[in-house]
């Protein structure tokens, strides 16, 4: 089975556990996501099967969206309200003052990875020093924030509801607690949920018992999704039958026989019967090479 299931993966499960839930599900022994999620949050996961796997790191759109809760006057260890309370601060922030200096985080920013994070420093699993009581230095990165729009509000209580757009590699509990640090308060996020990932939406997204009950009849092929969808960005090649051959054992293509733009980047390439077969790439030379064939 190759592919991709769009996953709306349930709160309190690594994104591990959800994969191994899918690979037992399917029977398709092979499969990885594309990026974390956080056990208690919710939302898209974007898991490739069989052949897709081969695509992982090749997915053209990374940028992420998500809805996520939180509230001032309270900091923890791990960012969000799973973790061991360190302290709780008083709260003077009004909804204005919040609207105000939640401006100050969009666009490019710098943040410093959780220790309670898959981040790895020197071979190891910031989570797994943090477990142990281990906090190592860690460089700060450089991340998008593209929008934040608030959804609710309830200043007496402290609470609020965001839904944030931002590029991948972005934390949203360390841009809440940076906020809740910006406001004097503190601030722990109470609540994620990842909306949009690699190009796809949540709206296509199904849940484990869908997804079971799909498997029970026969019918997973339903929501399978082909993998050349995530690769959209890409712009298309279509070559002859003879060329596809070629392509697919793994040789290079004269770029004066195709009939295509010569402008240089990663194509899809398709045979006549308009068939994936996987991604090319024109450089500076006079080849379309091969970065990956499609083996479904």
């Amino acid at each position: 089975m190759t592919g991709i299931i769009l996953l709306d993966k349930p709160k309190d499960i690594t994104s591990f556990g959800a994969v191994a839930r899918v690979r037992r599900i399917s029977g398709e022994k092979k499969c990885g996501h594309t990026g974390t999620l956080d056990p208690m949050a919710t939302g898209v996961l974007t898991i490739m099967l069989g052949g897709a796997t081969r695509f992982c790191e090749l997915l053209p759109s990374h940028d992420k969206a998500y809805i996520a809760s939180f509230r001032l006057g309270t900091v923890t260890d791990t960012l969000d309200i799973t973790g061991k309370v360190l302290e709780t601060r008083d709260v003077n922030v009004t909804a204005e003052q919040m609207k105000e200096k939640i401006k100050d985080f969009i666009g490019d920013i710098s943040q410093l990875p959780p220790m309670y994070s898959a981040v790895s420093v020197n071979g190891q699993r910031l989570y797994d020093l943090a477990r142990q009581g281990i906090e190592v230095e860690r460089k700060a990165r450089e991340v998008t924030v593209f929008s934040i729009e608030i959804l609710a509000e309830n200043e007496q209580a402290g609470e609020y509801e965001i839904a944030v757009e931002c590029s991948s590699g972005t934390y949203i509990r360390t841009l809440i607690a940076d906020l809740g640090e910006a406001l004097g308060c503190g601030a722990v996020m109470t609540d994620l949920r990842r909306t949009k990932a690699n190009g796809f939406d949540i709206s296509q997204a199904v849940t484990l018992e869908e997804l079971a009950e799909k498997a029970e009849k026969g019918e997973l092929a339903d929501v399978l999704i082909p993998v050349d969808k995530a690769l959209e960005d890409y712009p298309v090649i279509t070559v002859t039958e003879a060329q596809a051959k070629r392509f697919r054992n793994g040789g290079e293509l004269d770029l004066q026989r195709l009939r295509c733009p010569k402008m240089l980047g990663a194509y899809r390439i398709y045979d006549p019967e308009n068939n994936f077969i996987g991604l090319g790439e024109i450089n500076h030379g006079d080849s379309l090479i091969i970065k990956r064939v499609f083996v479904g």
